[in-house]
């Protein structure tokens, strides 16, 4: 039987590429998205999502699943 360990995710401030790994899906998805949410998340400060947008982020999208085996 394979052993399961599950990483939990901080909420903090993340950049798209690193929303992209938690998520698994590519740069331009992830921008799609998040773009898909309006004005939910608003404009990101600099290259970074704070941590009030990556809250929104992860109640609108779920949170990411990531799973090492």
């Amino acid at each position: 039987m394979a052993k399961t360990e599950v990483k939990s995710i901080e909420v903090r401030p993340y950049m798209p590429g690193e929303l992209a790994k938690l998520y698994q899906v590519s740069h331009p998805t992830i921008l799609r998205w998040i773009k898909g949410l309006g004005d939910k998340v608003g404009k990101r400060d600099g290259q970074y999502y704070t941590t009030k947008q990556v809250e929104i982020i992860f109640e609108e999208l779920g949170l990411p699943k990531t799973i090492y085996f």
